[in-house]
């Protein structure tokens, strides 16, 4: 293994629409707070955190910049709203709250809550189509999660 000298994940970016309706949705909604926000001139460099971590911290980005010409923007746009693009995987003390608290609040659920081998999960979208997925873990070890899913798909289920 090749010793990177590489200590923490700080910052990972979404891809957004609109900057300012994220907030309304990552900090409004899930909880989220504004850590940066500056206007670079090139691009808003916009990062948010949850209470009480310092990191990771989401970088909301809109498309384009100076990452990518037009065309590639164009393009991931088109994936962002189909949901391409991937997604944030967050964790709740209490699932159930959280479900019925984003519900009602109008957030897009895609799966009501479930139980998994690890926990129990639900799935929502962000505004742009950004797949979300919020559990309770319960404690599993990665051992006995993957003996869960064998005997799962040797039962058929």
């Amino acid at each position: 293994m090749t010793t990177t000298h590489v200590s923490s994940l700080r910052i990972t970016a979404v891809k957004v629409l609109d900057q300012d309706e994220a907030i309304d949705f990552y900090c409004g909604k899930l909880g989220f707070e504004v850590r940066d926000d500056a206007d670079l001139g090139f691009m808003r460099w916009l990062t948010i955190g949850l209470p009480g971590q310092e990191h990771p911290q989401l970088l909301l980005e809109l498309p384009g910049g100076p990452q990518q010409d037009a065309d590639t923007a164009a393009q991931l746009r088109d994936l962002l709203t189909k949901g391409a693009l991937g997604g944030v995987f967050l964790t709740s003390d209490d699932v159930h709250a959280t479900y019925r608290a984003l519900r009602d609040a109008g957030v897009e659920i895609t799966q009501e809550p479930v139980e998994q081998p690890y926990g129990t999960d639900f799935g929502l979208r962000d505004p742009f189509g950004n797949h979300i997925r919020i559990s309770q873990l319960n404690g599993a070890t990665d051992q006995e999660i993957e003996r869960a899913y064998q005997e799962q798909a040797s039962s058929g289920s």
